[in-house]
């Protein structure tokens, strides 16, 4: 490969460099650089630069989130400390889901074949109900079904199906998801 070839021209960033530049600068202030449990604040941001973001999203400190504009968060999720998520093409997450403490959501890759190394974006899909344990990587184009719960420090390259827990690298399904139901609380 011949990394003096790299052409990234064709790469759609999905806004404008002056765009862009601001999200930069209201990423480091509050969510990179601030150490306070600011979701509200957050949560606002990401909407004022194009992100769908339900309501009562949790966003704690130090998320980072590349494109806020090719970035969809269902009601009630949970996204933990350092999460990363490098979406250089869409990422959609469900509602109530919880992606944990350093878990890396990853859109992006290089065609190694290439010599010119050509960059490959590829969405990802995180579905209702899916818990990502801490420090769990996913890849590009991974679709993870509803109710799913991915151990931690598993690498997802593939898709998981609905409500089953995942584990290991490569991660695989290992067993259902067994659920109990809400016990009934006293209402006198």
């Amino acid at each position: 490969m011949n990394l003096s070839e790299f052409d990234n021209s064709r790469f759609d960033r999905g806004a404008g460099s002056a765009k862009e530049f601001l999200w930069l600068l209201a990423r480091a202030v509050a969510f990179t650089g601030n150490p306070w449990p600011l979701s509200g604040l957050r949560r606002g941001l990401l909407r004022l630069f194009g992100a769908t973001v339900g309501e009562g999203v949790v966003i704690k400190p130090q998320v980072k989130v590349t494109f806020p504009w090719k970035l969809s968060v269902g009601a009630h999720t949970w996204l933990g400390e350092e999460a990363w998520l490098l979406n250089l093409d869409r990422i959609t997450i469900g509602h109530d889901a919880c992606i944990s403490q350093r878990v890396f959501l990853c859109t992006g890759s290089h065609d190694w074949s290439d010599p010119q190394f050509a960059l490959i974006t590829k969405p990802i899909t995180i579905g209702n109900g899916v818990w990502l344990c801490a420090d769990v990587f996913v890849g590009p184009g991974v679709s993870i079904g509803d109710h799913a719960v991915v151990l931690p420090g598993s690498v997802v390259t593939k898709d998981l199906p609905p409500g089953m827990v995942c584990s290991g690298n490569p991660c695989v399904p290992v067993k259902p998801r067994v659920r109990r139901e809400s016990p009934v609380r006293d209402r006198a």
